[in-house]
């Protein structure tokens, strides 16, 4: 558990500079350089992530339960996720109607699947890992929104056809991970089988 714990706290951590040490993050820039910056970034962010997927999957072989949840709650993740992929999508899309309402799509894309994991799972490691992502973006998303509106920031909407290549490319994508690459990469296949 100790490695899924040091996982998350340096992936999110990293990921989370912005959020508690802006001013330090913009001296590392200036004093590193950009592209430093950025391998660094990168490379903490990669050991983290390295960290929680060993630690989750050593976890895993000795659960801690804290509760149980119906098998029913497994469609019903697999479903909230569906809004996640499209949200992931409008990230990369430019111009969607999407990223204009919501401003951040990633972060609210992070917020349903860690709900949609913890409805259906009830280890500690689960509560921890999608608890983590869940109170991340949570946070990340608030002072993201916030920071915005002070700075005069918006999103512009090119078109309909924009929302439609992302809500296609969200769906295509759950698809492929739902059926195949879920079961593969994590174990798990969402719809049984």
């Amino acid at each position: 558990m100790l490695v899924l714990i040091l996982g998350l706290l340096l992936f999110l951590g990293i990921h989370s500079v912005r959020l508690f040490a802006a001013d330090w993050r913009v001296a590392q820039i200036d004093h590193r350089g950009l592209l430093a910056w950025k391998g660094l970034y990168s490379i903490l962010a990669l050991v983290g992530l390295l960290l929680i997927i060993w630690g989750y999957g050593q976890a895993r072989l000795t659960p801690t339960w804290l509760w149980v949840s119906p098998v029913w709650t497994r469609h019903l993740a697999a479903l909230l996720t569906i809004p996640a992929f499209i949200l992931l999508a409008a990230t990369y899309v430019p111009g969607t109607r999407i990223k204009a309402r919501v401003g951040h799509p990633m972060l609210l894309g992070v917020k349903f699947w860690a709900i949609a994991h913890l409805i259906a799972n009830g280890t500690l490691a689960d509560l921890l890992l999608f608890g983590g992502f869940l109170a991340w973006a949570v946070a990340l998303y608030v002072v993201s929104r916030r920071r915005d509106r002070l700075a005069g920031i918006r999103y512009p909407a090119v078109g309909f056809s924009r929302d439609m290549i992302a809500i296609v490319v969200g769906l295509v994508a759950w698809v492929v991970f739902a059926l195949w690459l879920h079961g593969l990469l994590i174990g798990v296949r969402p719809f049984g089988g």
